[in-house]
């Protein structure tokens, strides 16, 4: 039986020393246990921190972004081939932020999942319509979205932009039908966009996880979503 895919990513949100003490925390927390899938998303300066912190767990390890060439003279940038050196095993790409902010177009992504997958990392691919449509249009631009992704094993992150940062995620029926759909063309898809505790037992089986943000600040939090996707 597929065990529940459970992903957290801190964003810019905890400084290093904020970070080691939740990194601890959840350490803890997930131990070595083998019924859940966690992985857990720090910035680039604490991931060093993360490694060390969960090297005696099951917990992965991932990264926020990366550049889409393995070296160079690329200043500020960090690649694929230094992420997998150091151990970390998935990528975050195209996220609406890095859409947002610094246009990333679709074409940027694909590079950068390409670049995870040459390098042996997950990529963690984002993709999610920008406004509030129904549930056919966002499955309609959603799977336009995926067409770009190369081949490979990719673990989709389905987050409508509206229900990013929002008072509570997009509607269980809406996500039900968005992931089922992008299921159905043969990826994993986790959900993310105020996802929290409550949430895996009413999408049931149409998604395989949880991509959770600011929710999962909280340890105890974080572990009632872990129980609730153990109890699945």
């Amino acid at each position: 039986m597929t065990t529940t895919t459970v992903g957290v990513s801190l964003k810019m949100y905890f400084g290093p020393g904020q970070a080691r003490d939740w990194f601890a925390r959840v350490a803890d927390l997930v131990g070595d246990r083998t019924d859940v899938d966690v992985f857990v998303i720090p910035s680039f300066v604490s991931i060093p921190a993360a490694l060390q912190a969960f090297a005696d767990t099951t917990v992965a390890v991932g990264a926020q972004d990366l550049f889409w060439e393995d070296a160079g003279a690329f200043t500020g940038e960090v690649s694929g081939a230094e992420l997998a050196e150091l151990g970390v095993r998935y990528a975050e790409v195209g996220h609406a932020e890095r859409r947002r902010l610094f246009g990333e177009t679709e074409e940027v992504v694909a590079l950068k999942t390409a670049a995870a997958l040459r390098n042996g990392l997950t990529p963690v691919l984002c993709i999610g319509e920008t406004g509030r449509v129904s549930a056919e249009d966002a499955v309609a631009s959603c799977l336009a979205q995926l067409e770009h992704a190369p081949a490979g094993e990719v673990l989709v992150a389905y987050e409508p932009v509206w229900a990013i940062g929002a008072p509570e995620p997009a509607p269980a029926d809406h996500i039900r039908a968005v992931c089922s759909a992008l299921k159905s063309v043969g990826h994993r898809v986790i959900y993310g966009g105020s996802a929290g505790p409550g949430l895996l037992t009413t999408l049931g089986d149409d998604v395989d996880g949880l991509f959770l943000g600011r929710f999962a600040h909280d340890p105890a939090a974080l572990a009632r979503v872990i129980e609730e996707a153990v109890s699945r």
